[in-house]
């Protein structure tokens, strides 16, 4: 049940309050005096604390600093007899959520009040509960893996995210784990209370890219009916997270050199510098420096960036990763290239376990790529009898679609494609085994 309590040196105050939230579904505690409201405040834990702005023994200031540092999450309505306006406007600078005037005219006024405190206590509660439900699936102990270039990961994403580091590279193949990276930096850093926001590069075309990352005011373009922050003002005192950097275009990455090295941006059609406290974590997929060598990405940003570079290695350097199958299927695995990395990996366990598989996945339960696998058709010996991959890739797929009933939104998923993909490769694969 919702609780509130009642701090106040009247009587008569108490009797009323208590009398009017007698027909609301809430506890109420009484206390005549700030040292005794604060005391009962601890045994309790009230929602709510209705406080009276003059009290005989603290001021209601003083006890309204109190309760904000040892009850934060609770709700403080500030109660002002009239003419003392300008002290409950001194209440609210200090975190007061209302106040409210004596005597109570209005009853109805007061619940209003109270019902509308214990609506926002209940959504920051709710809101600091998901995020902590968040926080606990992005820390480093979500790289799972053994290896010892998994393990020096897990580390060096610890040691930086509680650095000061302003800037991260990530660099690695797709499918590695580069935004399970990035996510881990954000909360285990002290920036996890705030927010954590990310922008696939090369989908942001170069006429869009400045308005989308540092917003703009109102009709600054033809659309621009109202003023809008971009990404970099509303990551402030958290991480923007730029993916596919290397996709950026060239008149992009001078704009956003300037804002990396200034920490200052300004809206599109803006006059003035907004000066903003994020940490960037750039991720790619391309070698950025030979990119740079060649010119096909500003040096001078490379080497912004660059300030703390975190490589993630491929799956199929780091097998020890590879784990939990019967030998004969670790061999397999063990031995095939993972080009789709650790995303490949994940989709195809996922697979084994739509497929039916229970306990340990042994070799009748591998897809039928696995049996060519790099490194499986050497020592099978039997290249003379081998199918043409395109067959091979056909018949896998089929049994994909097979065992989610021809749903090829499903199907897509499992294979890690999308749906287009999935039309495009049916008819490819169909028109090469004709």
């Amino acid at each position: 049940m919702d609780s509130v309590l009642v701090i106040d040196d009247d009587h008569a105050i108490r009797l009323l309050l208590t009398r009017l939230l007698a027909r609301e579904p809430i506890e109420v505690h009484t206390a005549e005096g700030g040292g005794v409201g604060l005391r009962m405040a601890d045994e309790v834990g009230p929602d709510v604390v209705l406080v009276d702005l003059r009290l005989p023994d603290l001021d209601g200031l003083s006890v309204l600093e109190a309760l904000k540092a040892r009850h934060s999450d609770a709700a403080v309505i500030m109660m002002t007899a009239f003419g003392q306006i300008e002290n409950a406007v001194e209440a609210m600078r200090r975190g007061a959520t209302d106040f409210l005037e004596k005597p109570f005219t209005h009853p109805d006024k007061l619940r209003f009040s109270i019902r509308r405190a214990l609506e926002g206590v209940k959504a920051r509660r709710e809101l600091s509960r998901l995020h902590q439900v968040q926080a606990g699936r992005n820390t480093a102990d979500q790289l799972i893996g053994e290896s010892e270039s998994t393990q020096r990961l897990r580390e060096l994403v610890r040691q930086v995210a509680r650095s000061e580091a302003s800037t991260i590279l990530i660099q690695g193949e797709s499918g590695t784990g580069k935004e399970l990276v990035a996510k881990a930096l954000h909360y285990e850093s002290p920036r996890r209370e705030f927010p954590f926001l990310g922008v696939n590069c090369g989908a942001i075309t170069e006429t869009l890219f400045e308005s989308e990352l540092f917003g703009h005011e109102k009709g600054a373009f033809t659309d621009a009916r109202t003023m809008r922050k971009g990404l970099m003002e509303l990551a402030d005192r958290g991480t923007l997270f730029l993916d596919e950097v290397g996709e950026m275009a060239l008149g992009s990455q001078v704009k956003l050199l300037r804002c990396l090295q200034e920490r200052i941006l300004r809206r599109v059609g803006g006059t003035r510098d907004i000066k903003v406290d994020v940490r960037v974590v750039a991720a790619t997929n391309r070698p950025l420096e030979a990119l740079a060598r060649d010119g096909r990405f500003r040096e001078d940003l490379f080497y912004r960036l660059n300030v703390i570079p975190i490589t993630i290695q491929p799956l199929r350097e780091r097998r020890a990763d590879i784990r939990e199958f019967s030998p004969a299927t670790e061999e397999l695995m063990l031995g095939y290239s993972w080009p789709g990395n650790v995303r490949e990996l994940r989709n195809f366990v996922e697979r084994l376990v739509i497929l039916g598989t229970t306990g340990l996945a042994d070799p009748s339960h591998m897809p039928t790529p696995f049996g060519t696998a790099p490194g499986t058709l050497a020592r099978s010996g039997t290249a003379g009898t081998l199918k043409p991959l395109a067959e091979i890739e056909l018949a896998y797929v089929r049994d994909v679609l097979g065992a989610v009933n021809g749903n090829r939104s499903a199907a897509a998923r499992i294979l890690g494609i999308t749906r287009q993909t999935l039309r495009k490769k049916l008819g490819e694969i169909e028109a090469n085994t004709k």
